[in-house]
């Protein structure tokens, strides 16, 4: 497994020669197990699934089977049979699991499960991102307009003292700019609400090259970052946990954004300096905050930020729906169907940059 891209030609030869090997073209993050495997035997770990949808992976192929464990212990006993795993697979038996090729986790980040024997391992990894997106995005739009309109620190507290007071100090967010970074699955969701719903203008930045979506103004490397946070009304942390990006949002960020922007958190909470960014609540240097990511989780009741000015904390739920549950059974249906027909497989991870 290399970071080379592999000529078709080799690919298809060597899929030839060695049976159900993974070919992976990491700069595309393609994975393709072909031929495809004559049987396989899937195993879920830490996540529950119905009858119906095991049934559902089942009638996705030939000689498929499946169960679904219901502790560590037992899938670890199950881990030298099977091929396929569903959820984060635990070190302990990864190192027995001497058949598995593809695990398929059941969340969007992969920060907390890649550990260096994953990684290192030949095992494909695929998450659930974008899946979570659409939810996430709408807490992201609620968040910001309960700071802008007033609802977070005028209303709802009126509706619980059983006040009526007309406050005008609110601030409209049609036109304002929008900058983001990460322009991934959770980032578009995000931004693309943000242009078609209010008219905003949206930058961002992101390490992986990709075509610009066209409801962005302009996309960048990160090392823009510091020239487009003076010009954003709203700076958003939509980028997933890497060495890279743990604690960017600084200090130096915070004190580049203008008196007037909001900051939104809705990846992951180690991407941000907590301390810097309750400073800059605290001081006036931003005009709110909402923040549906933490470091820790849950956040302890004496953390600082529950204290903090104009702020909104969600727990982590921001991607929570009805709808999110039959997003996450279809791409893994699918997966199963690609994966028992050679097929490439959706949302392949790129395990060295952990997403």
């Amino acid at each position: 497994m290399t970071d080379d891209l592999i000529p078709r030609r080799f690919l298809l030869a060597a899929a030839a020669a060695t049976p159900a090997v993974p070919a992976l073209l990491a700069n595309d993050r393609i994975a393709i197990f072909s031929p495809p495997p004559e049987k396989i035997m899937i195993a879920s770990v830490g996540f529950q699934f119905t009858a119906e949808e095991v049934n559902g992976f089942k009638a996705q192929g030939k000689n498929i089977e499946m169960r679904v464990t219901k502790s560590r212990d037992e899938f670890k006993a199950l881990a030298p049979e099977i091929d396929v795993a569903f959820g984060a697979v635990p070190a302990d038996a990864l190192a027995v699991a001497k058949n598995l090729r593809w695990m398929q986790h059941t969340e969007a980040g992969v920060d907390n499960v890649l550990y260096p024997e994953l990684i290192k391992s030949p095992v494909v990894v695929t998450n659930m991102a974008r899946m979570f997106a659409p939810a996430i995005s709408e807490t992201a739009m609620a968040m910001l307009l309960a700071l802008t309109r007033g609802l977070n620190r005028y209303y709802i507290p009126q509706f619980a003292q059983k006040k009526y007071y007309a406050e005008h100090n609110l601030v409209e967010v049609d036109g304002l700019t929008m900058g983001f970074v990460g322009m991934g699955g959770l980032g578009q969701a995000t931004a693309q609400r943000a242009h078609y719903g209010f008219n905003m203008r949206i930058l961002a930045v992101d390490a992986k090259p990709m075509v610009k979506p066209f409801f962005v103004e302009t996309l960048r490397e990160p090392e823009w970052l510091m020239e487009m946070v003076p010009q954003c009304d709203i700076l958003v942390n939509s980028v997933p946990l890497t060495k890279q990006t743990r604690g960017m949002f600084s200090g130096k960020v915070f004190g580049a954004m203008k008196k007037t922007a909001y900051f939104l958190s809705i990846s992951r909470g180690p991407n941000v300096d907590q301390a810097a960014l309750a400073k800059a609540l605290k001081s006036g240097a931003i005009a709110g905050a909402g923040l549906d990511v933490t470091d820790p989780e849950p956040l302890p009741p004496g953390n600082e930020l529950w204290d903090c000015p104009n702020t909104i904390i969600t727990a982590h739920s921001a991607g929570f729906s009805p709808q999110r549950r039959i997003r996450q059974m279809s791409l893994i249906t699918e997966n199963v169907r690609r994966y028992a027909n050679g097929l490439p497989l959706m949302n392949v991870v790129d395990k060295v940059r952990g997403y």
